[in-house]
């Protein structure tokens, strides 16, 4: 090929090329399929401003965030009153009052049923008048008992008169002046004196024990009272508790029987839900741990709630240890009967998890290093290199214990070496905070 001839051709002999005609020449050389050839664009930067380009490195990165480091194992449970009564008559009779219903409010002590009680009545009232009928005969026994102390102490008089007759008889019989018959016979009348004083004093004890005999026996028919008055009692009934009413068992005429189910009631201010843990996870738990319920009935709400009771032993069959978590429920929002989810939370917390390859940018591993994102204008950004303390790892993830914190970037991946401080061009495919 003369090049000449074809300077001559595109720009005529002598005549200097334009960039538009070594463009053109470019173009038409390419066609021509001479070596060496090659097409470009049109580009406006300049050499310092391609070059720069050439030297920016391309990075990935994304939003540190705090998670577990590996999934925690999900248990099911069913939402119930934190205390649950069941209110059932303790006496036969027709309900004549219901004064609550399912979902109403009681406060402990209310009235909320009462029972026909006029049969209690009658036994409360016969007991009173066979009460009164043993104070009578405790009475009576009491006024036997004080006539015969008075009889003792008639005895005694008596005795002591004997005994002074005697003593002056046998002193004159001595003395001869009576006879010794008659010294004998007031003798024998101190002896038939003493006789009377101990039969006074036996009777007095035994009447005294008919006293004791009477008071034992108004003791108990007071108790027989009170029994009664108790019975009484029980016909009207009273909540245990301050709570919500669960369910009604019977209506107003129904006739209930002793031990027949009238209402439950519940206290729903904190709600438990009851967990079976296997024996392999139960180093997880522990008293007082924090955990996250999601409710099916509430998807979109995570509640919070901690294990208050952990079984002391496993069930025999399944070898399941049940553990309860308490919920509060100040609002009442939620219910009795609702399947919750119950997810673990570690006892440190979540903290911020890595991909590992995130510390494989730097070569120093017993110094892991984390170039975080510092400041970004549109596409490019600033890097700095920081120190980090990494805590376990499981698979390809790590746990960063301090040195980043959430919301901060931090570069995964980059097309070349980093170092402090320098300017990157974030990736298509990097988060934004």
């Amino acid at each position: 090929m003369d090049y000449g001839k074809m300077r001559s051709l595109w720009g005529g002999v002598g005549r200097p090329f334009s960039s538009g005609h070594w463009k053109g020449a470019a173009v038409a050389a390419c066609l021509l399929g001479l070596p060496g050839c090659a097409i470009w664009q049109q580009d406006d930067r300049g050499p310092q401003d391609v070059a720069l380009a050439e030297e920016i490195v391309a990075i990935d990165a994304m939003t540190a965030t705090t998670a577990p480091l590996e999934d925690e194992p999900i248990y099911t449970g069913t939402t119930q009153p934190y205390q649950q009564v069941s209110l059932r008559a303790r006496v036969d009779g027709q309900v004549t009052l219901l004064a609550v219903d399912v979902g109403d409010q009681v406060t402990g002590g209310d009235a909320i049923a009462r029972l026909d009680g006029d049969l209690l009545t009658v036994e409360v009232n016969q007991a009173a008048a066979e009460f009164q009928a043993r104070q009578a005969e405790v009475a009576q026994a009491r006024a036997s008992v004080s006539d015969a102390q008075t009889a003792l102490e008639t005895a005694r008089v008596q005795l002591q008169q004997a005994q002074a007759d005697a003593d002056r008889l046998t002193r004159l019989a001595a003395e001869g002046a009576v006879s010794v018959q008659e010294a004998e016979q007031a003798q024998l009348a101190v002896e038939t004196g003493q006789q009377v004083l101990r039969s006074a004093e036996e009777q007095i004890r035994t009447r005294q024990e008919a006293v004791n005999a009477a008071e034992g026996r108004v003791s108990a028919q007071q108790a027989i009272i009170d029994q009664a008055q108790e019975r009484l009692s029980f016909a009207m009934v009273r909540s245990p508790l301050t709570g919500v009413v669960l369910n009604r068992s019977v209506e107003t005429g129904d006739y209930v029987e002793s031990g027949d189910e009238l209402l439950q009631i519940g206290n729903l201010s904190l709600i438990k839900v009851t967990i079976e843990v296997s024996d392999r996870e139960l180093s997880r738990v522990s008293l007082g741990q924090s955990v996250e319920i999601q409710l099916d009935a509430f998807p979109d709400q995570v509640l919070p709630g901690k294990i208050t009771r952990i079984a002391p032993a496993a069930d025999a069959a399944s070898r399941l240890i049940p553990a309860e978590i308490t919920i509060p429920n100040d609002t009442g929002q939620v219910g009795s009967g609702l399947l919750a989810r119950v997810r673990l939370q570690s006892p440190g917390g979540d903290r911020v998890t890595i991909p590992s390859s995130a510390l494989e940018l730097t070569e120093d591993a017993a110094n892991p290093t984390l170039f975080v994102v510092n400041s970004s204008e549109g596409q490019e950004a600033t890097v700095q290199a920081r120190a980090v303390t990494v805590g376990r790892q499981v698979k390809d993830h790590v746990e960063i214990l301090s040195g980043v914190s959430p919301e901060e970037m931090f570069v995964v991946r980059s097309s070349g070496p980093l170092i402090d401080g320098q300017t990157v061009r974030l990736s298509i495919l990097s988060e934004t905070p």
